[in-house]
């Protein structure tokens, strides 16, 4: 379940034609026709103009998505800044702040097939928009979202040496981040041996898929992976890593960090052990590569957590991306009981 995803900077007017035409490339390479793709460049456009308008400049993200609610295109646009101090008045058509028509966020609603929108003031803006073949028909409420993920290679790099799965069996589901030693193209081919194995093995356990991997990653730079499995029947998270992946609950009872073993899978891994965490009602675990500094703590985004987990992954990404690797971040939400 690897997407690839594109940044693009929105820092002057310039960089929104660039937005539209990423974005529609996008659609058009996921099997988008003409009319489909015509409303993804218009939600791109509101997304890349209203950054300009009322963040000062900031970032979309695009992608895909495939999940419970179906397959299509994920835009993420994130600023820092003013923020809203009321985001339900902020999308009624007619309400601006700069004397503009207001009719922004609106447009971008009706373009998509689900729209999310965290914003604090002073905090920034984070509005994801998903968009898929087809008229949007917004009857009914959507499926409850599972999970969510950032992707993206390191400024100046073509290809992510990150990668990201997840798949599902009778006990639950299992989920993975790699990340390949180093950046670039020979980074991205040790994650992507991962990720073959991943979904290949049948072991129910990660520490057993670990040696597994260990071995097919002899020819390559390695990687540093962390597995997380959700049995659901047991009510618990297995989890077993080996590098710097850093694997994070959150739940009722506050913060847990998931132990990983030092080391690098491919070269040196001496202990591959599976560590269990008891979980009860709804859980977030986050899976993110060294790429994202670890001093996140989301109880400064009040309310965050109740959000789609793609829109957690960007505030990260947006708060916390150290600049100097890819990054990739993981969110998924569990519900036991």
């Amino acid at each position: 379940m690897e997407m690839t995803m594109r940044a693009v900077e929105v820092r002057e007017i310039s960089q929104v034609a660039e937005a539209r035409r990423v974005a529609v490339a996008l659609a058009e390479a996921h099997g988008f026709g003409e009319s489909d793709a015509g409303r993804v460049a218009i939600v791109a456009t509101e997304l890349a103009t209203n950054i300009l308008k009322h963040g000062d400049g900031g970032s979309l993200l695009f992608g895909s998505f495939e999940d419970s609610s179906g397959a299509g295109i994920e835009c993420i646009a994130l600023d820092k800044g003013s923020g809203m101090a009321n985001v339900a008045d902020s999308m009624r058509d007619g309400h601006s702040t700069t004397g503009t028509a207001g009719n922004g966020l609106g447009a971008i609603a009706r373009g998509s097939h689900m729209t999310d929108i965290y914003s604090a003031p002073g905090g920034g803006t984070a509005l994801l928009a998903r968009l898929q073949r087809g008229k949007p028909t917004h009857l009914g409420a959507p499926p409850h979202p599972t999970f969510g993920a950032i992707s993206l290679p390191m400024h100046g790099e073509e290809v992510c040496g990150d990668a990201w799965c997840r798949k599902d069996d009778a006990s639950g589901a299992t989920f993975m981040v790699a990340d390949g030693l180093g950046h670039g193209p020979l980074a991205a081919q040790a994650a992507h041996a991962a990720t073959r194995i991943f979904y290949s093995s049948a072991a129910p356990l990660p520490s057993e898929m670990l040696p597994v991997m260990h071995n097919a990653l002899r020819p390559t730079r390695g990687a540093a992976i962390g597995i997380a499995h959700v049995d659901a029947r047991a009510g618990q998270i297995i989890f077993a890593g080996v590098g710097n992946i850093a694997a994070t609950l959150i739940d009722g009872n506050g913060v847990r960090r998931m132990v990983s073993n030092n080391g690098t899978i491919g070269h040196i891994a001496r202990r591959m052990r599976d560590f269990t965490y008891p979980i009860v009602g709804e859980t977030l675990i986050v899976l993110a590569s060294d790429g994202l500094a670890t001093s996140w703590d989301l109880n400064a985004y009040p309310g965050l957590v109740a959000h789609h987990p793609s829109l957690i992954a960007g505030v990260l990404w947006r708060d916390f991306n150290r600049g100097r690797d890819d990054v990739t971040v993981l969110v998924s939400r569990v519900e036991i009981g």
